[in-house]
This record gives C-alpha cells, sequence and structure tokens, in this order.
C-alpha cells in the first residue's frame, strides 16, 4: 500500500484534476452538463479504490492535512465577494432575486425534512440533501459533511456529492425548456437581426466587471502582478486567521458551526470596510483565481477519498427527495420567480439561470442562460442579475441557513 505525505497528497490530487479537465474534453457530455474537473477526476479516484476494496485490496492512503485549510481558504475568497455596493449596481431586481433564492434554500430544508419522515431517516438527512447540496454544490456539500457526520448521518460526503451531482444533471436538463416554455408561451420571443453570439464568460468574469478595480500598484523593484497577487493571499489568510478567533467564540457559545463560517464573515467585513475606505484595495479578480485554485484542489482531494460503498441502502430514499427537491424548483420557476422579476423576457432567461445555481452551480446557469439568448436573443439583465446572486451572495446566506438548521434540527 503506497502512503501519501501531505506534499504527495496535494500533488496527486493536482494530476488528478487535469486528468479530470482530459476526460471532459474526450467525453463531451461531462462539459454540457458542467461536471466540474475535480468532481469527474476525483470520483474516478474513488471508483477505482471502491473497486480495489471488492477484492481486498487499499491501493494508497492519504494525508488530508490540507483539505480543511484550501477549503476555508475558498469559502474566505467568498466572503470578500459579498460586497454591498454590488447590491447598489445590480439595483432592486437584483435584490428581489436574492430574496426569493434564499427564501426557496430555506424551502429546500423544509421540504427534506418531510420527505425523509416517511423512510425513518434523521431529519438532517433530508437537509443535506437540500439547499446544503442543490443551492450549495459539491463544495458546500462536502465542506458541511464532517459536520453532519458529527450529527449522526453516516457517510454524509458520499451522500452530498451523489445529491449534488444529481442537482447538477437535473438543472442542466431542465432549465432550458422551462426558459423555453416561458418564451414561448407568452410570446416573448426577440426575433435578433442575426445570430445571437455570446462570449465564454464565467459568472465571476461578469460580476468582476461591476467592481471597481483598483489601479495596480507596487514598491519599486517589485513586479505588479505578483505583489498584488501577494497582497490578496496576506489579506485572505489574515481573514482566515481572525475568523478561527471568531469560530472558537460561537463553538463556546454552544452553536454548531462549520469552519469557515468564522473566516467568511471576517471576510465580508473586510469587503465592505475597504469599500467604504478604500484603505486596502482590494483586488477581486486576484481574490477570485484564488479561490477557483483552492476549490479545485479541496474538491479533488476530498473526493478522491469518498466511501462510495456507503450510499448502498440510501440509493431509494435520496433519490425520492431529490425528485421532490427539483419539483420544488422548476414549480418556482414559474411563480415566484418569472412572475416577480418581471413576466419579461428577461424574467424568463433568469427563469432558467435560476434552475442552473439552485440545483447545482453557476456554471449551468450561465450556460442555460447562454443557449437560451442564442436562440432567443440577448436578455442583459439577465446575465447582470443571475451570475450576482448566484456566484456571490447566495452561498453566503445559504451558509448561515444551513448552519440554523443544523443547531435547530436534532
Amino acid at each position: 500500500m503506497l502512503k501519501l505525505d501531505l506534499i504527495q497528497t496535494v500533488a496527486f490530487g493536482g494530476i488528478v484534476l487535469f486528468v479530470g479537465y482530459a476526460l471532459r474534453r474526450v467525453f463531451p457530455p461531462l462539459a454540457r452538463y458542467n461536471i466540474p474537473a475535480p468532481v469527474v477526476g476525483g470520483l474516478l479516484v474513488a471508483a477505482i479504490v471502491l473497486v480495489c476494496r471488492q477484492f481486498g485490496v487499499e491501493p494508497m492512503t492519504f494525508d488530508l492535512t490540507l483539505r480543511d485549510p484550501l477549503m476555508i481558504a475558498f469559502f474566505t475568497t467568498i466572503g470578500f465577494g459579498a460586497s454591498l455596493s454590488l447590491l447598489k449596481v445590480g439595483g432592486p431586481q437584483v435584490a428581489i432575486f436574492f430574496l426569493i433564492a434564499t427564501v426557496i434554500a430555506v424551502a429546500q430544508n423544509v421540504l427534506g425534512i418531510l420527505l425523509t419522515l416517511p423512510f425513518g431517516l434523521p431529519p438532517l438527512f433530508g437537509v443535506l440533501s437540500g439547499s446544503v447540496t442543490l443551492t450549495g454544490g459539491p463544495a458546500t456539500g462536502l465542506a458541511f459533511a464532517p459536520l453532519f457526520e458529527q450529527a449522526g448521518i453516516e457517510g454524509a460526503a458520499t451522500v452530498a456529492v451523489a445529491a449534488a451531482m444529481f442537482g447538477i444533471v437535473s438543472g442542466g436538463l431542465i432549465g432550458g425548456p422551462i426558459g423555453t416554455v416561458l418564451v414561448e408561451r407568452h410570446k416573448l420571443r426577440r426575433i435578433p437581426p442575426g445570430k445571437t453570439r455570446v462570449a465564454a464568460r464565467t459568472a465571476e468574469n461578469i460580476v468582476e466587471d461591476k467592481m471597481v478595480e483598483p489601479k495596480s500598484a507596487a514598491p519599486e523593484d517589485e513586479d505588479v502582478e505578483a505583489y498584488a497577487l501577494l497582497k490578496s493571499l496576506t489579506v485572505i489568510l489574515a481573514a482566515m486567521w481572525i475568523g478561527g478567533w471568531l469560530s472558537r467564540g460561537f463553538a463556546s457559545l454552544g452553536i454548531t458551526l462549520p469552519a469557515y463560517i468564522g473566516a467568511m464573515l471576517t471576510a465580508a467585513l473586510i469587503r465592505n470596510f475597504d469599500d467604504w475606505t478604500h484603505w486596502i484595495k482590494l483586488s477581486q479578480r486576484t481574490i477570485d483565481d484564488i479561490g477557483h485554485v483552492t476549490l479545485s484542489l479541496f474538491l479533488v482531494i476530498a473526493l478522491m477519498t469518498l466511501k462510495l460503498w456507503q450510499l448502498a441502502g440510501l440509493a431509494v430514499p435520496l433519490v425520492i427527495i431529490l425528485v421532490g427537491q427539483v419539483a420544488l424548483v422548476a414549480v418556482t420557476c414559474f411563480w415566484p420567480v418569472f412572475r416577480l422579476m418581471g413576466r419579461d423576457y428577461d424574467a424568463a432567461v433568469m427563469s432558467g439561470g435560476y434552475c442552473g445555481f439552485m440545483l447545482g452551480t453557476t456554471a449551468n446557469s450561465m450556460a442555460i442562460m447562454k443557449s437560451l439568448v442564442e436562440r432567443y436573443g440577448r436578455a442583459p439583465r439577465a446575465f447582470l442579475v443571475v451570475p450576482m446572486v448566484g456566484a456571490f451572495f447566495i452561498d453566503f446566506t445559504n451558509a448561515i441557513i444551513i448552519t440554523l438548521f443544523i443547531n435547530l434540527v436534532k
């Protein structure tokens, strides 16, 4: 059996990550349904370990020392994206869409709890199959999994990934058709002068354009880009440091929190303080780049160590709960999302995008909206509202919602 230390584990994870990217190129459906490369590579390793286990062989062990720090670093970068100035830029539409998504995230957990009752499962199993893994996606599911394990949900990490994958695929399948039905039923179709071309951009790129990017500056004889990276990394580490104290303070009060909450709250405070004073001059682009790296490495390391055999016996109740969750999101696309967002063409496109991030990832939202506007015409308001809420704000409030449910539901 091969034993990997912490550096070897991260290095192996990095190699597996790029195997995931390669597999997405070789098998187009993986990219079409926005299955992240860390998930592809990590689940491949987990599957190999499962097969080896059937033959009584354990091929390797991993040192997970750096897994949690990478996870905390990623969610700290999410905190830095919680800028109140963005709400002002987005206007009332962003606030309304954000409120709808937050309320439905609560509803996902309530529905999950209700659907667990006939199976005699713990109520927290329903929460894990609710906003944790659907609104939150695989990263949030894996981040909260240890708390659910402590609360008695065996194999929480494996269940979280299974639920998140079900949500990602479901969101990709129903988002486009729902948007199409709304456009056609209400005769909202736009006939562009020619085929609409949509540049391939991530949700983060779109939102970053709305934020004030500080002018790059560095001390004499210092590389400007390296200095900006160093400053961003230092601020992230400082937020993690202070956040650790904050989390311990909450824990002393008997409040159950995931490890990253303190750092994420600290980062949000620093971001809004800097928006007000312009003292630190944070670069959200650089912070998001660091977040993307830490998320990819965290996901692939966490997924490599999944115990897939723990899903045995939970498949039927999990599928039934998730089908109910997909139905909830589909219904809410028609009301309240479409109606409250204006009942116009942009609202129809937003409804499709809403399916994407409420059932998996913001990447799904962008792909769904891209397919709709290429067919029917531009929807600039949708491409402002959905990325702001899906990529920045909902992850912040969803973490608070999940924490409340963990502490209230036993």
